[in-house]
């Protein structure tokens, strides 16, 4: 198995780029969707989403 990867491995240590902030992302997406029985349209679905990931502007 090691041998199959290495390349990947070996690239990580010299990109240091991970997924880690990603799969942060989407767990915080998953626990909206999980909460958000109540949300009748997409669009409110997706406001939620920008608002709990700090992307909604409020401003008008």
């Amino acid at each position: 198995m090691l041998k199959r990867l290495i390349e990947n491995i070996l690239t990580y240590f010299e990109c240091y780029i991970t997924y880690a902030a990603s799969e942060g992302i989407n767990s915080t997406i998953q626990a909206i969707k999980a909460n958000a029985r109540g949300i009748r349209n997409v669009e409110n679905y997706r406001v939620s989403i920008l608002f709990f990931c700090g992307k909604l502007v409020l401003s008008p």
